[in-house]
């Protein structure tokens, strides 16, 4: 076991999560993992069954006496979001994550630690392997493929589960019950490019990085910055000024993180490199001021690379791209009515790919309101059209109708009550969760979201609070004893 985890409690989940960071299990890639995972019910003599896209469900027998209880349902997810920092060496295929502790949290060495959803899923584990709880007959769900727009609970089949009260151990806010979430859906925008023989001049590498980064729908109204965006609008000027040719633009890689980090190929006249490296100065100057108490760590970079090879941009097809990403929406659209503070509305500008002769941008958005989220991802595809783009949306995912009367969220309540002597919050996210989903397919379901204090999941800043993550543990002891 990990020195940094040996004396942390409750021992058995640490074991477990432990065993997780060692998996790779990056969304699609949760083949591994889910062999683990199977093997410890066969370790603990426990019937499992796996559906043919890989969710499990793995079913504990009552503590003797309570086998009349209602059958509860604790659901995890197995897959992590893969980022790292640019200047990190590290392989999510094949790498073990690497830990550190820090004021009393938890984090990974400069890549996401995989708390989201590998604590929900080690606390699962344990619950399943420790002899002395008490509690009714168990059903242990564990999901495929969340990361990437909740596709494994999509996929379940209605005769999967027994149970229709529904703990989901994957919200990050310790003392926080979550009973109704946004939903969500996809953009792929293409946009057909043409290319020229490279003129001559200077090669330049621009880069916008140092941004905080973090979740599409969790930290959307944090005010970071989009990388992306960003640098667009640094291009936007220098081009306004010294007009410029372009290889290439990447940004982002993950829809549901907003993007830290964005570079661009360009080419500017030798004559006016100075001239340029001035204008990039100016727009910089103007960028860190507006996030001056945000993004702190904000910064441009630009080196001088090799000769121009290979063809750029047409000038049209520069006009295109730089005009398309200035115009398309991100970030907070709408506030709830209803909830003070609540995110109702967003869209996140995730992933900018070139290749030979096409564009690709991504978009992922979201809101509790189905015709707000249908009207936004009409803009987005509005907007594409006029750059003569072509779009994709495919289905998204269902939100989740808080329910305030909830029998669940009131024994849920009533054990945080009991085990720390204070009252815990309601609240509903913007963000998916596979409740939405499963509240859908399975007509009564009776739902709730907890888990312990988790920061800035997908980024290389996630960190989990140590001494939360045993709070955790024993508040779902403690509802497990209650619904017994």
């Amino acid at each position: 076991m990990h020195p940094l985890l040996e004396k942390l409690a409750p021992q058995l989940l640490w074991k477990h999560f432990d065993e997780i960071r060692k998996i790779p299990h990056g969304s699609k890639n949760e083949t591994a993992i889910a062999q683990y995972v199977i093997s410890v019910a066969k370790r603990n003599n426990a019937n499992y069954s796996q559906d043919a896209v890989g969710n499990i469900v793995i079913r504990k027998s009552a503590t003797p006496g309570h086998e009349k209880a209602p059958m509860m349902i604790l659901q995890s997810h197995l897959d992590m979001v893969c980022e790292k920092n640019s200047d990190v060496e590290f392989d999510f295929t094949k790498d073990a994550i690497q830990l550190a502790v820090k004021d009393g949290w938890l984090t990974a060495v400069g890549t996401t630690l995989g708390a989201d959803n590998g604590i929900g899923v080690a606390a699962s584990l344990a619950v399943l392997e420790d002899k002395t709880l008490v509690h009714g007959p168990l059903e242990l769900l564990f999901t495929i493929d969340e990361e990437t727009g909740l596709t494994g609970a999509g996929f379940i089949k209605p005769d999967f589960l027994k149970g229709r009260k529904y703990l989901n151990l994957d919200s990050e806010e310790e003392g926080v019950f979550t009973i109704g979430c946004s939903g969500g859906a996809d953009t792929t925008i293409t946009l057909p490019i043409s290319r020229e023989k490279a003129p001559a001049g200077t090669r330049l590498q621009i880069k916008i990085a140092g941004l905080k980064g973090g979740h599409s729908g969790i930290d959307i109204n944090a005010g970071r910055g989009n990388a992306i965006k960003l640098l667009n609008r640094v291009l936007w000027d220098l081009d306004m000024e010294i007009p410029i040719a372009i290889a290439s633009l990447q940004g982002g890689n993950k829809r549901n993180a907003i993007p830290r980090e964005a570079v661009a190929e360009i080419i500017v006249p030798s004559a006016k490199v100075e001239a340029a490296r001035l204008v990039l100065d100016k727009a910089m100057e103007e960028l860190k001021f507006e996030f001056r108490t945000i993004e702190k760590d904000l910064r441009l970079e630009v080196k001088t690379i090799e000769a121009a090879k290979g063809a750029t941009l047409t000038n049209s097809s520069k006009k295109q791209i730089l005009n398309l990403l200035y115009a398309l929406p991100h970030g907070v659209l709408h506030l709830s009515q209803e909830i003070p503070g609540l995110v109702e509305t967003s869209t996140n500008l995730a992933i900018l790919d070139t290749k030979e002769k096409e564009i690709t941008i991504g978009q992922s958005s979201r809101s509790s309101v189905g015709s707000a989220l249908a009207a936004t991802r009409k803009k987005i595809k509005a907007t594409a059209e006029l750059a003569n783009a072509t779009v994709n949306q495919p289905d998204g995912y269902p939100g989740w109708t808080p329910n305030i009367d909830s029998e669940i969220l009131k024994i849920s309540k009533e054990a945080y009550q009991a085990c720390f002597n204070k009252e815990a919050q309601v609240a509903a996210i913007h963000a998916g969760l596979e409740c939405g989903i499963i509240g859908e397919k399975f007509p009564g379901m009776d739902m709730v979201s907890f888990g312990p204090d988790l920061k800035n999941p997908h980024s290389p800043d996630e960190k989990v609070n140590i001494a939360s993550v045993e709070r955790f543990w024993k508040h779902i002891v403690k509802i497990l004893e209650m619904t017994a």
